[in-house]
């Protein structure tokens, strides 16, 4: 699936990851809103590894213009 097609469902809550990584990444995911100190923070990525660390995650070129996006189930 290409970024494209993936992104509004990372936008409903669910998990993605392509399956050309060839690191630890467990899946990505949206965090709608949040709070530091008071201030609102905007919408952002994290991405989750196997050492069950969240991190915060920037799309690349490569990963906007990959085919080999596919969702996480359970």
């Amino acid at each position: 699936m290409t970024f494209e097609k993936i992104l509004p469902h990372i936008k409903n809550g669910e998990k993605a990851v392509r399956t050309g990584w060839e690191g630890t990444e467990l899946f990505v995911i949206l965090q709608q809103e949040g709070k530091f100190e008071g201030d609102v923070l905007n919408p952002y990525f994290l991405i989750k590894t196997e050492d069950e660390a969240y991190s915060m995650w920037s799309p690349t070129d490569c990963d906007i213009l990959a085919t080999d996006w596919e969702l996480v189930t359970e």
